[in-house]
C-alpha cells in the first residue's frame, strides 16, 4: 500500500496484486505470494541511486533471496552492461527497483521505503 499509494510510483509489480498479469497462476500455485516486489518510479537513474542510498534496512545486492531485505536497481546493477535501448525494450526502465523483503518488522520496512522515496525526490 505504501508504494502503490505514493504519487511518484508509476507501477507496482507483484503476483499478489489482483491486477498483476500472473495473479491467477500465482493464486493456484502459491498459498502466499512471497516477498519479491518490483516498482517503477517516475525518476531517472540518479533518483534510483538516491533511493538506494537512502534506505536503512534494505541492502543493495544482486542476489535477491536471503532473510534480510535486499534491493536491486537493474539499470545500475544486474543489467548495467546491457545497452539502455535494449534494457528499455525488455522493460527494464531506469526507475525500476526490485525488492526482496526479508524478516524485518513490516512497519519498519514500510517506513524505510517511504522515507527513502521522499529523500530520492527531494
Amino acid at each position: 500500500a505504501c508504494l502503490r499509494a505514493h504519487p511518484r510510483v508509476k507501477k507496482l509489480f507483484s503476483p499478489g496484486l489482483e491486477d498483476h498479469p500472473g495473479h491467477a497462476v500465482a493464486s493456484r500455485q502459491m498459498r502466499r505470494f512471497g516477498g519479491m516486489v518490483s516498482f517503477e518510479h517516475e525518476g531517472d537513474v540518479q533518483v534510483a541511486n538516491r533511493f538506494a542510498a537512502s534506505t536503512r534496512l534494505f541492502t543493495c545486492a544482486e542476489s535477491l533471496g536471503g532473510v534480510e531485505s535486499l534491493l536491486d536497481h537493474p539499470a545500475s546493477m544486474t543489467h548495467a552492461v546491457v545497452p539502455r535501448e535494449d534494457r528499455l525494450k525488455s522493460g527494464f526502465r531506469d526507475g525500476l527497483l526490485r525488492l526482496s523483503v526479508g524478516i524485518e518488522d513490516e512497519a519498519d520496512l514500510l517506513q524505510d521505503l517511504a522515507q527513502a522515496l521522499e529523500k530520492a525526490f527531494a
